[in-house]
């Protein structure tokens, strides 16, 4: 039977090979998970919906589903250019559809956008990326590095043809005004009109009647140098 001084050596080697191995032990990776879940749709949590519009850098206008056919021609205000916005994951991963025609943008693999009444497919998702300029570039998950754009004319273009740093691709989300807003901005801007004219109306009235002091002013004046001639 061993001592009990010579087992003591031993717990304690025992001890510091188990403390050795904890600190030798990579830490857990959370990447790897965080990116895992960014692929996967979110069926569990509740779907976060946003409702916009998307006004095109390039043709100043706004992105529109009219049933299948997509454009950015819209005005502002337009019924077809108020979009639903559906949050795919917990990413910035989404599905836009219009709030009017019910249809989902959509990237066929030829890279042409088309109207689809069912979104639930992968060619539906777009990756929303806030760029330096605070445009914002949609990209298509299935077909990585093709982007929505338009041309100046408001027709698609093939995302075969565009990359992050055109302006084809660049958009700025704007918050559809109601007719009652829109009403109101109207009131306003007659409202000032109305000011100006009254203004320059009151102006034109002043300058008028200077001039007719001055008139009279002078002719006073004149009959007063006659009056005072000798004859």
């Amino acid at each position: 039977m061993r001592p009990s001084h010579c087992r003591r050596p031993l717990a304690s080697l025992c001890l510091h090979f188990l403390v050795l191995c904890f600190q030798v032990q990579a830490a857990p990776d959370f990447t790897q998970h965080v990116e895992a879940q960014l692929q996967r749709p979110d069926a569990v949590s509740r779907k976060h919906i946003r409702s916009y519009q998307l006004y095109s850098r390039t043709s100043g206008k706004h992105v529109q589903i009219v049933g299948k056919r997509i454009n950015a021609r819209a005005d502002d205000g337009n019924k077809f250019a108020k979009l639903t916005v559906e949050t795919d994951t917990f990413g910035s991963r989404v599905r836009i559809k219009g709030a009017e025609s019910g249809y989902y943008i959509c990237m066929n693999k030829k890279g042409k956008l088309v109207g689809k009444k069912e979104g639930k497919d992968t060619d539906c998702v777009f990756k929303e990326i806030v760029l330096e300029n605070n445009y914002t570039a949609l990209e298509s998950v299935m077909y990585g590095g093709w982007y929505m754009g338009f041309t100046r004319k408001g027709r698609p273009r093939k995302g075969s043809q565009t990359s992050q740093h055109q302006r084809e691709v660049h958009f700025m989300k704007r918050f559809q005004r109601t007719s009652e807003e829109r009403e109101r901005k109207f009131i306003q801007v007659a409202t000032g009109a109305a000011r100006r004219s009254k203004r320059m109306h009151g102006a034109a009235a002043a300058a008028g009647s200077s001039s007719s002091s001055s008139a009279s002013s002078s002719a006073s004046e004149s009959s007063s140098s006659l009056a005072s001639r000798p004859r």
